[in-house]
């Protein structure tokens, strides 16, 4: 069931102060300016994918619509704001009533991306649009994170389902945000009940090691836990001695045992031992679960071991070394007045110090081969070539301000399969290269 309408007790009322101060200061100007109103293009992008990563996953898609629907400046919020002086009376007079009514397009969630990508635009006044930066980029950049680390270790899995196990890693309310990202990402259950709550996601869960030091005896830990969760359940056995837990294990619950979990030591070379031990006591299908700091290099390095599931934590909500995505959201275009008819003209950064943009409102194609395997990203500027025509990757998000691309999250944790497999075999390698295709520009008029 997905239950995103449902909300939680942790969501908050309003997400229009998940904002940094200069975009109300930007608006307070453009105000007294008279520019406000002109009709703007936003695009979220990122440069460069982190070093040595082949790809990206767009993540965070379903929870940025919330946000943008939950933008509202409530009388708190404008209290707030005006308490601290951070804006005049008539600013505050045109933020009661904000309400975004443009539109954004964006790749679908769950689909990959490389730099360039134009991963949303947002299309509106620039007082309507230039009000979201951060909370886009905030959503976008943590859930993309995840996602496309949950990716490669649900690549290095292969077809051995990886639990999420990091809530206890990371801010409360970024936990649940980072179980919805690495379930987009492939992985199949999260530990999180909030996250299971707000999305649906399967949840799993039997005990710690603080259950078996409860007890006397580890034997009277295993017999409290199977008489209460059956015997299917799965066991710690890494408290004391593994072997001898192993054992007792299949004493207390029989070879009808559901699986033990291994959370320490040289986990290759236990889970050799430990299947052996299964496998000679009868428990020929208990499986597997390993935890303890995995990563996708060390789930790879498990590949040939008889493990059954990993238990993944720490390293994937933080990205597994990147928990950032690096995308920026920049004016590409906006109309030289307020007349909604006037052209747009592109507009772009030309800093140096890597950091320029490229002006334009743009689309977004992927070129496949001969054999439909993607070969390059294209993006462009004005009209798209026929040969693209039916290859366009950004789709309708959001009309006129309402929300038109609500979607259950199976749909982009299967659309992520899809995509991944449609890249080159060697997008699934953990060696550091370059992005597995080229960014190709196609430039042209941008558009009006």
């Amino acid at each position: 069931m997905n239950t995103a309408d449902l909300g939680l007790p942790v969501d908050v009322p309003s997400t229009a102060l998940f904002t940094d101060q200069y975009e109300l200061t930007m608006l307070r100007a453009a105000l007294k300016a008279g520019t406000a109103e002109r009709r703007s293009v936003f695009e979220v992008f990122t440069r460069r994918l982190p070093n040595g990563r082949r790809y990206g996953v767009v993540a965070g898609t379903g929870r940025v619509l919330d946000a943008v629907e939950n933008f509202r400046f409530d009388p708190g919020v404008l209290g707030f704001l005006r308490e601290r002086r951070i804006v005049d009376e008539e600013t505050l007079e045109w933020l009661a009533g904000y309400r975004f009514s443009g539109d954004i397009w964006g790749y679908p969630e769950g689909e990959v991306y490389f730099p360039g990508s134009p991963i949303l635009r947002v299309e509106g006044s620039f007082a309507e649009c230039v009000l979201l930066e951060t909370v886009i980029l905030s959503i976008l950049n943590h859930d993309s994170a995840i996602a496309a680390a949950a990716s490669r270790m649900a690549s290095a899995a292969g077809d051995r389902p990886l639990i999420e196990m990091g809530a206890r890693r990371t801010h409360e309310l970024a936990a649940v945000a980072a179980a919805r990202a690495a379930y987009v990402g492939g992985f199949a259950t999260t530990s999180d009940l909030a996250a299971g709550f707000r999305y649906g996601i399967p949840t799993v869960g039997t005990s710690a090691h603080a259950f078996t030091l409860l007890h006397d005896r580890e034997r009277d830990a295993f017999q409290a836990q199977v008489e209460t969760l059956g015997r299917g359940t799965t066991l710690l056995v890494d408290t004391y001695d593994v072997a001898e837990a192993v054992r007792t294990a299949v004493e207390v619950a029989g070879p009808e045992l559901g699986a033990v979990r291994i959370d320490s030591g040289d986990l290759l070379l236990v889970a050799h031992r430990v299947r052996q031990q299964l496998d000679e006591l009868g428990a020929t299908d208990t499986k597997i679960i390993v935890t303890s700091d995995l990563d996708e290099y060390a789930i790879a390095s498990l590949a040939a071991a008889p493990v059954d599931a990993y238990g993944v934590g720490t390293q994937l909500v933080t990205g597994s070394g990147h928990p950032t995505s690096s995308m920026v959201y920049k004016l590409v275009a906006r109309a030289d007045s307020a007349d909604p008819k006037a052209p747009l003209v592109p507009v772009a950064k030309k800093s140096s110090g890597g950091k320029m943009s490229v002006g334009g409102r743009k689309w977004a194609a992927r070129r496949l081969d001969a054999d439909g395997t993607a070969e390059a990203e294209v993006v462009g500027t004005g009209p798209v070539p026929a040969e693209l025509a039916d290859r366009q990757l950004l789709v309708p998000l959001v009309r006129g301000g309402t929300v038109v691309a609500r979607e259950p999250l199976d749909v982009p944790r299967e659309r992520h399969i899809a995509a991944r497999a449609n890249l080159p075999l060697s997008a699934t390698q953990l060696s550091r290269g370059e992005p597995v295709i080229p960014t190709e520009y196609v430039h042209g008029r941008s558009g009006s």
